[in-house]
């Protein structure tokens, strides 16, 4: 079970990352991670490709754990329990911590099934079709698709397709939505209407997004982190922590010369 009483760390916080260490078999891949993300804001994780964005964001609703090399040294809290505590359901987890992917993936069914099979499957009691409206309604999409339900979701466009997606994370009614790069096979209008969707949303849930787009970084986010990676000996390449702040201050006035390069466009 996860209970959501408040943790010893500051009541803002919602996910408090404690000296993370990722691998993959013997492979270190992201090293001593210590991290707050805050309750009702957007957190951006930018960095340079291999530097442990997205294995990061996974460990938060442990998608990891279905990589069978994994292994996670340290603690994330989510409120007052450690997420990799033996008594954790990853099932549990994933409700309370809901996920949007790169590309859109809808279930091949129908416009209402892809909102209702998530819900029903965790036991949803209430009225269905206000649950379904209420979910598409907060994802922008009620409009384009209430006369069409019963279509498939696959039917509808890239961008409809992945508000279809973020609306089917919100039936489940998560607190926290994770996103990995969700307009990163989207056109630029559809990006705007789900970067709009993101700060209309931040009122209601708790967001992590990560972005290659340094500009969408800036335009949706209230904090971000910035990720590096080094090479080792051997040839392994570790991701790390470089900098963490409020996103005015990452953009224009960056504390790390890592950062400041990064940013800059010197590497990346």
């Amino acid at each position: 079970m996860i209970t959501q009483t408040t943790n010893t760390q500051d009541t803002d916080t919602v996910l408090h990352t404690e000296n993370l260490n990722v691998y993959y078999g013997k492979f270190l891949a992201l090293q001593n991670i210590w991290l707050d993300i805050p309750k009702h804001k957007v957190t951006a994780f930018i960095g340079p490709s291999g530097c442990g964005k997205s294995t990061l964001l996974r460990c938060y609703n442990r998608l990891n754990d279905l990589i069978e090399s994994f292994r996670a040294e340290g603690k994330i809290f989510y409120y007052n329990k450690n997420l990799y505590a033996p008594d954790v359901d990853p099932v549990e987890v994933r409700r309370r911590i809901g996920m949007v992917f790169q590309r859109p993936n809808p279930f091949p069914k129908s416009i209402y099934e892809n909102i209702a099979f998530g819900a029903r499957i965790n036991g949803y009691k209430g009225d269905m079709n206000e649950l379904v409206e209420r979910s598409l309604r907060q994802a922008a999409l009620w409009d384009e698709v209430k006369d069409k339900l019963k279509q498939s979701g696959l039917s509808l466009s890239g961008g409809q397709q992945q508000r279809l997606c973020i609306a089917r994370a919100i039936a489940v009614q998560p607190e926290i939505i994770l996103m990995d790069e969700p307009c990163s096979a989207l056109d630029p209008i559809s990006t705007l209407r789900v970067e709009e969707l993101i700060h209309e949303l931040k009122e209601q849930y708790t967001i992590v997004i990560v972005t290659h787009n340094m500009q969408q970084a800036a335009r949706v986010s209230d904090k971000t982190a910035f990720f590096n990676v080094r090479s080792t000996e051997t040839g392994g390449r570790i991701g790390y922590l470089v900098e963490y702040n409020a996103t005015e201050v990452i953009f224009n006035n960056p504390q790390q010369e890592d950062t400041k390069a990064y940013i800059s466009g010197r590497f990346g």
